[in-house]
């Protein structure tokens, strides 16, 4: 199962530092949402640094021209808090994948349609593992889905079970501040949770 380290907040004198303690630690994919400070610099530093080594989105892309933004400067996923049927196309299109939000089925399968590659079940810890499980019962074989909101490593192993295909952590896992050894042993304790599969 994959772990999505959503570094919101984030700034560039900081996140190679930060990224370097998430992958020695394990977690090898790294989000930066756009609504932190120059967020587009830090997603080129990140995808110069660790080119080959990491995975590198763009979180909280809520335009198309945003879009085009984050492709120039290297991110390889885009992921969105909701569903716009424009950015979804326009990502794929440029050949990032697409993980936008959905907080309904309606939503989840617009999303399918419009060419998401994976879906992120936003806010995972009001919508819960029961919804994710049901989502799944019903949409096609091999959809996957992302637990985002609310998830620790206390409770990853609840979406594991319901079918979770990774999970996004944010504020638990990173928030400006925290120091390379609390974000180290955070990384590592997501790793040895259910969540983690090797």
């Amino acid at each position: 199962m994959d772990i999505v380290a959503i570094l919101r907040g984030v700034t560039p004198d900081t996140v190679i530092e930060v990224a370097e303690c998430l992958l020695q630690s394990g977690i090898k994919t790294i989000e930066v949402p756009l609504n932190s400070p120059n967020a587009l610099e830090s997603i080129r530093l990140l995808q110069t640094a660790f080119d080959g080594r990491a995975v590198i989105g763009a979180g909280t892309v809520l335009s198309v021209a945003q879009v085009e933004a984050v492709a120039q400067a290297g991110a390889q996923l885009v992921l969105s808090p909701n569903m716009d049927t424009a950015v979804i196309q326009r990502t794929c299109a440029l050949g990032l994948k697409s993980i936008p939000g959905v907080a309904t089925a309606t939503e989840a399968f617009s999303a399918l349609q419009a060419g998401a590659h994976a879906l992120k079940l936003f806010p995972a810890d009001v919508l819960g593992a029961a919804t994710l499980k049901a989502w799944l019962s019903v949409m096609p074989v091999g959809t996957q889905i992302y637990a985002v909101g609310g998830i620790e490593a206390s409770n990853t192993a609840v979406f594991k079970a319901a079918g979770a295909a990774g999970v996004g952590v944010g504020g638990w896992l990173y928030k400006p501040g925290y120091s390379l050894d609390q974000i180290r042993q955070s990384a590592l304790a997501l790793v040895k949770a259910p969540v983690a599969t090797r």
